[in-house]
């Protein structure tokens, strides 16, 4: 059955589109920080080292390797140590680290090698 007269149109009061106002400026604001985020992202901010155990910058590189093959020559030394104190796979583990401490030095001694040649 159909109605002669159609509804009267829906009245809102000031209130509920002032409410309606404010909800579609909240979808708005969601909307741009979405698509903010996801097609203009702020560029990564450079990496900055910390500095509480920084090597001076101005030391040139063969001090830096004379003193990286000092270091690993000791730690070489401790590890080989240590490992005459240990038995079965402990010692096997103790003497590994040592030899990859020892590859570490011979390739330090090269580097230095090369930045002042000794002939």
């Amino acid at each position: 059955m159909t109605k002669p007269v159609p509804d009267p149109p829906e009245t809102k009061t000031p209130l509920e589109e002032a409410l309606r106002a404010e909800e579609q400026a909240r979808n708005r604001e969601a909307i741009k920080r979405a698509l903010d985020f996801y097609l203009c992202p702020e560029p990564a901010k450079p990496r900055r080292p910390s500095t509480m155990f920084m090597v001076c910058p101005q030391v040139d590189t063969e001090s830096l390797l004379a003193h990286a093959c000092e270091s690993l020559a000791s730690a070489s030394t401790a590890a080989s140590n240590f490992a005459n104190e240990l038995t079965g796979s402990q010692r096997s583990t103790a003497l590994g680290i040592q030899q990859i401490v020892m590859l570490a030095e011979l390739a330090v001694n090269r580097a230095l090698d090369r930045v002042d040649p000794q002939a």
